[in-house]
């Protein structure tokens, strides 16, 4: 996977870390839309976590694997229970940062070429499973993914439904600037910071239907643990018995 366009998320980050407290990431979308993320979210701690991230983290077991990890705000945590926790990012500047934080074991890598010892937990937070860009990625990670997992263990991921709208009322609009028969939770993003843009990122929002489907065929059960009214949802996957 190509770091580039996590330069400039990964620079805020560092400009945070070193005081910038009003640094920000602008996130273009290919439907139009523009988010403004403050960088601070980043470095929440214990308190700041939602309930949401409070049962993931209570799930966690065994050596995990922090995929996806930031600022460490959930590997710092991790190693506050006492688990042994492996972060990684693809981010050389957020791995920095994390180091700098107290994070043991932080290593800068790309979760797709990834080799160690297999893990108990792989944690995949604030949507990291979007990182397999398209349903088609997520179905290749299924089949990859395995080789980093103990025959037990499990994969922690929240995501957001796209559908949540047609689900609650039965017809969801479609999705400015999504082009026809094109899945909605398959996106792409530009990050922009300090003026600086990187290339397109592809991004996936996966909903809890459509990941079941998906884990099953691949031989994994799916079990969804927390449910939010907005679409917001977190899994657990398992390799089925």
């Amino acid at each position: 996977m190509n770091s580039e366009p996590w330069k400039p998320h990964g620079i805020a980050l560092l400009d945070y870390f070193h005081g910038d407290a009003s640094a920000q990431v602008v996130v273009h979308g290919d439907d139009g839309e523009t988010e403004v993320v403050p960088i601070s979210v980043f470095f929440r701690g214990p308190a700041e976590f939602s309930a949401l991230e409070e049962a993931a983290l209570d799930l966690c077991r065994g050596r995990v694997l922090d995929a996806g990890a930031g600022a460490g705000c959930h590997a710092l945590a991790l190693q506050e229970q006492d688990l042994p926790v492996c972060a990684i990012d693809i981010a050389a500047e957020a791995v920095e940062v994390m180091r700098k934080r107290g994070v043991k074991d932080a290593r800068c890598a790309d979760l797709f070429s990834f080799g160690d010892e297999p893990f108990d937990t792989i944690l995949m937070m604030m949507n990291g499973i979007g990182v397999v860009g398209d349903l088609a990625g997520l179905d290749r990670f299924l089949g990859d993914v395995q080789q980093l997992l103990r025959p037990d263990g499990q994969i922690l991921l929240d995501s957001y439904d796209p559908d949540w709208t047609e689900d609650i009322e039965g017809a969801a609009p479609p999705v400015a600037g999504v082009p026809a028969g094109r899945y909605p939770g398959e996106m792409c993003f530009q990050l922009e910071y300090k003026g600086r843009k990187g290339p397109p990122l592809a991004w996936l929002f996966v909903g809890s239907k459509i990941l079941a489907e998906r884990v099953g065929k691949a031989g994994w059960s799916c079990e969804v643990i927390w449910q939010e009214e907005e679409g917001h949802y977190l899994a657990r996957l398992m390799h089925s018995k």
